[in-house]
């Protein structure tokens, strides 16, 4: 018999398993329909430099990774491929891209040659769709969708997408915020900047820098973030200590950051959010912002995490703004979910 082709109804039994990723600027996760959410790592690799013609070749991926950003060894190089949504090193993408679907394969029973829906966001270039949709080919995949960020979202935050309701979710991830209205099963409006929960990182990191003198690394940033963070000032005051180096001698220096600080912080960033909402509710069609004028606004991803977050777009939207519940996961997720109720193809990449 045959080897056969993807249109013979036995390879369609063999590969029939359904691999959903968010391949994310901060984190990366893979869901499976039988094993939910089987990975959830940091987009991170870290390459052994064995130089000459063996070139590199992978020492660690996501948290192992992680934490050797900014302490690499000489012999070892970490490096984030994905920059506001999309990837920016496409041979460590792909490297770390098949590293993660071997690590997940384990965890539920799923082909590696398999079907991959693959989240993007709407501002991504055809060229930075089609590289996105070779790593996956690259890690194994057959057959490669590409669903909008926006959509996924919405699905996985359980709003009513496939009603002529209109739906408003703003999905804030490490590289980018989509803003995204959704009815009648698709996007009726799709927008993205290139802010994110990075950029709230080395917002804290520079004004820590201009304020106080002193330079954060990357990962003190987000921790403070994280612990104490804030998009409001009018908060009962918090603070922690944050150790980084003098910019004035290079010595270790320890200074006391608020939740104040933070807000103060991460306003600049804040404003460019706001206002890629707002464009949201200008240009989208009419009934549906009287649709979300009752019924609120959505947020997902790990930046909708930042404390009083929802309570800021309130004050300056004046609309009901609340979290979607488990934030981090909603894309991938609803993306799983889009791709069963057959809503994949409208926003695949042709």
């Amino acid at each position: 018999m045959g080897r056969p082709t993807p249109q013979h109804p036995l390879f369609d039994r063999l590969f029939r398993h359904a691999v959903t990723v968010d391949l994310g600027t901060a984190n990366t996760l893979i869901y499976t329909d039988d094993g939910g959410i089987v990975l959830n790592q940091p987009s991170v690799v870290a390459f052994q430099k064995d130089g000459g013609e063996r070139g590199k070749r992978v020492a660690a991926v996501g948290a192992q990774a992680r934490q050797l950003l900014g302490r690499e060894p000489r012999n070892l190089e970490a490096v984030r491929p994905m920059r506001h949504g999309v990837i920016a090193d496409f041979p460590a993408a792909r490297q770390m891209f098949r590293q993660f679907v071997d690590i997940a394969r384990p965890c539920t029973p799923f082909s590696r040659r398999g079907t991959f829906t693959v989240c993007v966001p709407a501002g991504a270039t055809q060229v930075e769709r089609r590289a996105i949709r070779e790593a996956a080919v690259a890690a194994g995949a057959w057959k490669v969708s590409l669903i909008g960020e926006s959509l996924a979202s919405a699905v996985g935050a359980g709003l009513p997408v496939a009603e002529a309701t209109g739906s408003m979710v703003v999905d804030i991830g490490g590289g980018t915020t989509e803003v995204g209205v959704i009815a009648l099963g698709g996007t009726a409006y799709s927008g993205s900047i290139r802010v994110g929960g990075d950029d709230f990182d080395l917002a804290i990191v520079n004004y820590v820098r201009n304020l106080y003198g002193v330079l954060l690394g990357e990962q003190t940033a987000e921790h403070a973030k994280r612990s104490i963070g804030s998009a409001m000032r009018d908060v009962p005051f918090e603070h922690i200590h944050a150790t980084g180096r003098s910019v004035d001698d290079g010595l270790p220096r320890t200074v006391q950051l608020s939740n104040h600080d933070i807000a103060d912080a991460l306003d600049g960033p804040l404003r460019q959010v706001i206002g890629a909402v707002k464009r949201g509710l200008e240009m989208a069609p009419a009934e549906l912002v009287t649709d979300i004028a009752h019924h609120g606004i959505v947020l997902t991803g790990g930046g909708a995490l930042l404390g009083n977050l929802s309570r800021r777009l309130t004050n300056e939207l004046g609309l009901d703004v609340r979290v979607a519940d488990e934030p981090l996961t909603c894309a991938v997720r609803g993306a799983g979910a889009a791709a069963a109720a057959g809503l994949v193809e409208d926003f695949a990449d042709a």
